[in-house]
């Protein structure tokens, strides 16, 4: 029996550990295959000096190496700024990674997010992941991300309402030790991306499920 694929789709380098870190331990401890989408990728031409995409790398392979992903791809289009590029090109490119791996399960951003990627990614997915052309994608969930999931003030948005619950209470230590990789993205307590304010939003989702650290998510798709 072959292993089941699960795809993470992160707008950028760091949201998978946010969105859903303990998860994805979780999942690899279960046996399952667990791969990695990078969406955006520091470049020069991006404007990103040398030193900052050197680093970047290097923090992607020690992630890789901490996680012990399946597979690893790096689309490398340039952050925060996919809305300059045709919607088409991002579809098609996401798309050929999800016919390649054939995940059972994907997770990625939040569509409402005060970052404008998530939102271009989350309606990429959702156009590759159509069921009469992707028959083997049977579940898709929406993970928070911490400082972009709980900084978004678009009125429209009803908030995001998880309906999934993981309990990651054996994982949250490492999950927050990979974290601590990023060097440049978490900060000193009340900063969002902070070791204390991800562990307290475990604690909360936990209470929510009554277990002493989870991760939230909202079904977007379930196909049994």
């Amino acid at each position: 029996m072959s292993k089941k694929n699960i795809l993470i789709v992160a707008p950028h380098a760091d949201d998978e550990t946010l969105g859903c870190g303990g998860t994805i331990l979780k999942f690899l401890a279960k046996g399952y295959s667990v791969h990695w989408l990078l969406v955006t990728g520091m470049s020069s031409l991006s404007g990103y000096k040398i030193e900052s995409i050197d680093k970047r790398s290097d923090e992607i392979a020690k992630v890789t190496a901490s996680y012990g992903f399946t597979s690893v791809t790096e689309l490398g289009f340039p952050p925060a700024q996919l809305e300059t590029l045709p919607k088409g090109d991002i579809i098609q490119a996401i798309s050929s990674v999800i016919c390649d791996i054939q995940p059972e399960q994907i997770f990625t951003a939040y569509r409402n997010d005060a970052h404008s990627d998530h939102e271009i990614v989350y309606d990429a997915v959702m156009a590759a992941t159509k069921s009469f052309r992707y028959p083997f994608v049977k579940r898709v969930l929406a993970y928070e991300t911490i400082s972009e999931t709980d900084f978004a003030t678009k009125p429209e948005d009803g908030g995001f309402k998880p309906n999934v619950f993981i309990d990651i209470e054996p994982y949250i230590e490492m999950k927050l030790e990979i974290l601590k990789i990023f060097e440049s993205e978490i900060g000193i307590f009340p900063f969002p991306r902070s070791l204390e304010a991800l562990n307290a939003l475990a604690m909360l989702r936990g209470v929510q499920c009554n277990a002493k650290a989870a991760e939230a998510f909202m079904l977007i798709k379930g196909i049994e």
